[in-house]
């Protein structure tokens, strides 16, 4: 070895002495504990490994200087430098990331799993798709509708829980996504574990009692969800209709297959929202082929492992395409041949034309599982021909505004759901109807006693749904349900061949409730009232100041009054002109409530479908169910 040789070794081996700099390291975090988002963790777990590699290069650099010097260099020293192996301080540092380097490992992974399970949509299935949902008759503007409305909530916070709709059409997905967000919201659900997300609040486990301050205005109660909170319950939502659709084994996820326009560690939700935007700009969605070509799909057999593919998949549900991605996630979960089975017209398109509304066929799907055209309960034989209902219990319901019109019937199984949601629909238009109490649904114990006599009054009903029945069966009627009718009654009810409904109803109203009637001496001040509050997620002008226009969706605080079913209305007419005659009373010194004068909408003519004969009251603007 030369001398200049040993000079450099001699200089090496000083150098190796020296006490290394510490790296460079952001400030520590506690990343159990945090707040940030599962977006903003994943970027910092990338640059926390990038950190730790750069310092095992280093390590791994020392080591090669160290093996080539293992050698006695000069007898003086007498230090060997096989003992000069990684300085302790990096190696405690590199394992101190190893549970970083670990959890994002498992993201990784996860992603990439997520990625490879998605295959590419059948060409045959893709045409048969298409044509199940547009048919050959779509125009453009329809389909334009269609492509630009995704799941995006709204930025005011005085509408923080609500999706906004941009365009006609769609609505028929959003809302009933929407209730069951507001399901997640606002009560506690059996499933909130299964929710594959970190950072997750506390749900509520009762409802939201605390936030009303008996004030009128609804900014009153402050309805207001961080985009934690709103993103969990939008995921919770999907999951549970697609869940529910595939029969509770398992869901079909259908995704966007365009490529990446950015970094995922280095965008934000808005870049890459921009993106894929901008990537679905050039696209023309006009037959099957297209749909083959730009749709991958996955199926999972399980809640969680679905949670965790929409959760990977949020910015394409968020895209101009998202109400679509989930229709048809929904249509092949619950698969092409049932919902042809499900529906009594398999030749018509599901978006309904010229106007491109969504079927209640859709709805149905969304909120029950099936895709059944029609409201009531069960199954209708109508000569040899079946027409299909609603034969389970549902999450949240529906109510229609045909049903004031006579045009329809919404069975129970909608009217009273598990949650005090609905969907509100209107000839062009779907909305949302809540309440922050289930107690909006109870019924009073004549209440349930009215309904237990008419469900035995149906059951000897042997007229086709005439009405009337024989006076031998309203004998076991009397005796089943232990009423003790009055004789003179009686035979007054029985001197015809038939006992008419209306006719029997009247009787009761008589019999005192202590012998099973219905009558009550405090009947007519039994009213119930509650509130209930009406979300149209569609944006609308609200405000204009010079050349901007504002835009956002209403949220609508109602007062709702209910009196007693067994009320005469001839009670009520006497009330009312009371209420109308006399000015003073509810004053401050009469110590009297009068309930307000009533106010009326579309929207109270479905409210009365499910409370008859309520009354409303609200501040502000009339609420719009269009």
């Amino acid at each position: 070895m030369g001398e200049h040789d040993d000079e450099e070794l001699k200089l090496a081996f000083r150098m190796s002495l020296q006490p290394a700099p510490d790296a460079k390291r952001s400030k520590p975090r506690d990343v159990a504990g945090s707040n940030e988002s599962p977006e903003a963790m994943d970027r910092r777990l990338q640059r926390e490994l990038r950190a730790a590699a750069a310092e095992q290069r280093r390590v791994s650099a020392l080591g090669a200087l160290d093996a080539s010097s293992s050698v006695s260099i000069d007898s003086s020293v007498g230090v060997s430098l096989t003992k000069l192996r990684t300085p302790t301080k990096l190696t405690d540092r590199s394992e101190g990331l190893a549970p970083l380097r670990d959890a994002a490992e498992k993201t990784n992974r996860g992603k990439r799993r997520v990625e490879d399970e998605r295959q590419q949509l059948l060409l045959r299935v893709a045409e048969q798709l298409y044509m199940l949902v547009f048919g050959t008759k779509v125009s453009k503007d329809v389909l334009c509708q269609w492509c630009h409305q995704g799941f995006r909530f709204s930025p005011d916070p005085e509408t923080s829980l609500g999706l906004v709709q941009r365009e006609g059409g769609p609505c028929g997905v959003l809302a009933p996504i929407q209730a069951l967000v507001l399901k997640y919201l606002l009560f506690s659900t059996e499933d909130e574990k299964d929710i594959g997300m970190i950072n997750r609040p506390t749900l509520r486990s009762s409802p939201l009692k605390s936030l009303q301050t008996g004030n009128n205005d609804v900014a009153d109660v402050k309805l207001i969800f961080s985009d934690i909170q709103r993103t969990r319950a939008l995921v919770q939502g999907m999951g549970e209709t697609l869940w529910r659709a595939g029969g509770k084994r398992k869901a079909v996820v259908a995704v966007l297959d365009i490529p990446d326009r950015h970094d995922d560690h280095g965008s934000n939700e808005q870049e890459q929202d921009e993106a894929i935007a901008k990537a679905l700009e050039a696209l023309n969605l006009d037959s099957g082929k297209e749909l083959h070509r730009l749709i991958r799909v996955s199926t999972v057999t399980s809640i969680s492992a679905l949670h965790q593919q929409l959760h990977s998949s949020l910015s394409g549900f968020r895209s101009p395409w998202g109400a679509l991605l989930l229709l048809f996630s929904l249509l092949l979960s619950r698969g092409l041949d049932l919902v042809h089975l499900d529906r009594d017209d398999p030749d018509q398109p599901l978006v309904t034309l010229p106007f491109g509304h969504a079927s209640q066929e859709i709805v149905n799907l969304l909120l029950c599982g099936q895709a059944v055209p029609n409201v009531f309960d069960n199954n209708m034989d109508l000569g040899g021909v079946c027409m299909k209902g609603i034969s389970t219990s549902v999450e949240v319901g529906f109510l229609t505004y045909f049903e004031s019109l006579n045009l329809c019937h919404v069975g129970r199984n909608l009217k009273c759901p598990k949650w005090p949601i609905w969907v509100i629909g209107s000839d062009s238009h779907y909305s949302i109807l809540f309440a922050l109490d289930t107690s909006v649904q109870d019924e009073t114990q004549i209440e349930d006693h009215e309904s237990r006599i008419r469900q035995a009054f149906d059951a000897q009903d042997q007229s086709g749904g005439g009405g009337f029945i024989s006076p031998e069966a309203l004998q076991q009627i009397l005796f089943d349900l232990k009423i003790d009718m009055p004789q003179d009654m009686l035979n007054n009810l029985c001197s015809s061949d038939i006992v008419i409904w209306n006719e029997l109803w009247q009787a009761l109203l008589q019999v005192d409730k202590t012998k099973g009637g219905l009558k009550d001496s405090a009947a007519v001040l039994g009213k119930r009232q509650f509130e209930v509050y009406h979300f149209n997620g569609i944006a609308k002008t609200v405000a204009s100041s010079g050349d901007v226009t504002q835009q956002r969706p209403r949220l609508t605080k109602v007062r709702v009054s209910v009196p007693p079913k067994w009320t005469p209305d001839t009670a009520l007419v006497e009330e009312y002109k009371a209420m109308r005659s006399d000015g003073t009373q509810g004053s401050a010194g009469s110590g009297a409530l009068v309930p307000e004068p009533a106010q009326h909408a579309q929207l109270v003519d479905c409210i009365r479908t499910r409370w008859q004969r309520a009354t409303c009251n609200w501040t502000g603007d009339a609420p719009s169910i269009v």
